[in-house]
């Protein structure tokens, strides 16, 4: 029994907007919004256009998706995208951040630390998913105080999951630079959400005392 064009996964997709398929686009488009609109929701929490730029993404996968040689590869040049044009909409707006050199050195008596995203568990008590809520909230503010090329490289690795090697094809640098962005945005990271964390740790303390 053949599979329908749904059950296709991505490279096959490709193949067939290739042929001409408009319905393998469409189910492109479908399969990859949310993840297109989160990203885009990740790099720029400040936009209150990247539902905009989401689908100047996907319109910019159909212009170009007939050049894509490797279908494979269609995830990484399916984020490629996505980071070029946020690069491009930095370079036509106005610039709220510092973009400091990944050469910079980095002052710090934490040392790294991974990135946890605390995701609320519904056996959670109240107080518990307010404080999980909470933290959230304090990652995604400590996020965007991150210089771009920082969080770009950050977002890809720890919230969408890329590999070092993916994440230096969709941003066009050596493997190098992006293992050494990401730990100097785990740093920064650290620095700016320590107060939080220490802060959380002596009300702990003092309500086991008390």
């Amino acid at each position: 029994m053949s599979k329908t064009i749904t059950q296709y996964d991505d490279s096959e997709l490709v193949i067939a907007c290739q042929a001409g398929s408009k319905e393998a686009m469409e189910c492109l488009v479908k399969k990859h919004q949310r993840s297109v609109s989160s990203l885009l929701y990740q790099l720029a929490p400040d936009w209150s256009d990247t539902s905009d730029l989401s689908q100047e993404v996907f319109i910019r996968v159909y212009r170009g998706i007939h050049s894509l040689r490797n279908p494979k590869t269609f995830r990484s040049w399916l984020n490629q995208i996505v980071v070029n044009l946020f690069y491009d909409e930095l370079r036509r707006r106005p610039r709220r951040l510092p973009t400091i050199s990944i050469d910079a050195p980095i002052e710090s008596d934490h040392g790294e630390s991974d990135l946890v995203r605390e995701i609320p568990d519904p056996s959670m008590k109240p107080d518990e998913i307010s404080l999980a809520s909470e933290l959230d909230n304090v990652i995604k503010k400590a996020m965007s105080q991150l210089p771009e090329q920082f969080r770009t490289a950050i977002v890809l690795r720890e919230l969408q999951g890329l590999s070092y090697e993916e994440i230096a094809e969709s941003i066009g640098c050596e493997l190098g630079t992006v293992k050494s962005r990401i730990a100097r945005a785990r740093g920064r990271l650290q620095e700016i959400l320590s107060p939080y964390i220490d802060k959380r740790q002596e009300k702990r303390t003092v309500n086991l005392n008390g």
